[in-house]
């Protein structure tokens, strides 16, 4: 079987889709190298390298399509696939493209849908783009994966796909994760960001929908001294936090770290007690399968996708209940005991996310086609 996959976010996306783009072409290609792989890209300068499997490459070689990339992405890399004659293309990241011919079978990846859930978040014109990029996405695809039960429920009931064609296929977690991390590795790292021995930690961007504010609310009221280690993405919304860290008093046990380079993220989380994820909501949460996968204990918000990750691994938490996020956080924290319960329960819920399932899963997909 051929199967070209929409590869722009794999080479230059250092996000959730990112992630997903990669491990899913990594996956695959490892698992079920008997394929034919083919990874579509508007360009290939300053992307970033990862485990391509032998994967082809294929970006414009036009002089037209080279000047407007993104052209050649939504419309033009039609005749492409036409050329190589594939038997499927998927769409990894939420979209796919115009002008695809008949005879190739069509498969998209809905991440989730929260510009329609929460449209506060997001400015007007990418509420606009994205609902006309997803919505006809759904209604041209022959099978629409959903990257969690949630995810599904949400394309059913507020884009109205058809069930039928729904297929809930789960996130992996990039092996890096799983690998172990020696205590030399794990002392130059401490030091390196200046780490205290004992520390909270958050992974992801630093957004309002992620909700970093309740873990400084639950860290005032319960008096908590233990220190927040905050990796990701800066936007606005720190400055908001830096707000809320001045009025409660928490300069000095708050620490932000941007940019830290993927294969030093395992190491922060194999260092940390404990991992706080109180995100309004996600379309699968990754961080909380990455934790689970270092042995760290997690605590997470209610709803949403977050108990198809955890299991009945992780603690849940209201993600707008300060007092009870603090009652959380001191409870793991002062009891080791139930913080090394916690870590053997999720090794557990982890392997329920291996290369080999996803993998089956996906191909089963396929072969739906």
């Amino acid at each position: 079987m051929k199967i070209g996959f929409d590869a722009k976010r794999a080479f230059f996306n250092n996000r959730g889709l990112g992630n997903y783009s990669r491990d899913t072409i990594r996956i695959l290609t490892t698992e079920v190298p008997q394929n034919d792989y083919f990874l579509f890209t508007p360009k290939t300068k300053g992307g970033r390298s990862f485990e391509q499997g032998g994967a082809k490459v294929v970006a414009p070689t036009t002089f037209f399509s080279r000047m407007l990339p993104s052209l050649w992405r939504t419309y033009n890399c039609s005749s492409d696939v036409k050329r190589l004659g594939l038997d499927v293309y998927h769409g990894l990241s939420n979209e796919l493209p115009y002008g695809l011919p008949k005879s190739v079978a069509t498969v998209v990846t809905i991440h989730d849908l929260i510009f329609l859930k929460n449209p506060e978040l997001y400015p007007f014109f990418d509420r606009y783009t994205f609902r006309k990029k997803y919505v006809r996405s759904c209604q041209v695809a022959d099978r629409v994966v959903a990257i969690s039960e949630e995810t599904k429920k949400d394309l059913v009931e507020l884009v109205e796909v058809d069930e039928k064609k729904v297929d809930v296929v789960y996130q992996g977690c990039n092996p890096i994760f799983s690998q172990s991390v020696d205590d030399e590795t794990k002392a130059a790292v401490r030091d390196r960001y200046s780490l205290p021995s004992s520390f909270m930690l958050i992974v992801c961007a630093i957004e309002k929908r992620k909700n970093h504010e309740l873990i400084l609310e639950a860290m005032y009221i319960g008096q908590i001294d233990v220190p927040l280690v905050v990796v990701g993405r800066p936007s606005a919304y720190k400055d908001e936090l830096m707000e809320l860290i001045y009025k409660y008093g928490l300069e000095q046990r708050v620490i932000f770290l941007h940019q830290v380079p993927m294969e030093e993220l395992p190491v922060l989380y194999r260092l940390a007690s404990l991992f706080v994820y109180p995100s309004h909501f996600e379309g699968f949460g990754i961080p909380i399968l990455e934790a689970m996968t270092c042995q760290t204990p997690v605590i997470t918000s209610t709803g949403s996708c977050f108990e198809e990750t955890g299991g009945a691994a992780a603690c849940y938490v209201d993600s707008h209940d300060a007092e009870a996020m603090s009652e959380a956080i001191k409870k793991i924290l002062g009891d080791s005991s139930l913080a090394q319960e916690m870590v053997e329960a999720g090794n557990l819920q982890a392997a329920k996310f291996s290369d080999a399932s996803i993998a089956k899963a996906m191909t089963d997909v396929y072969a739906k086609l």
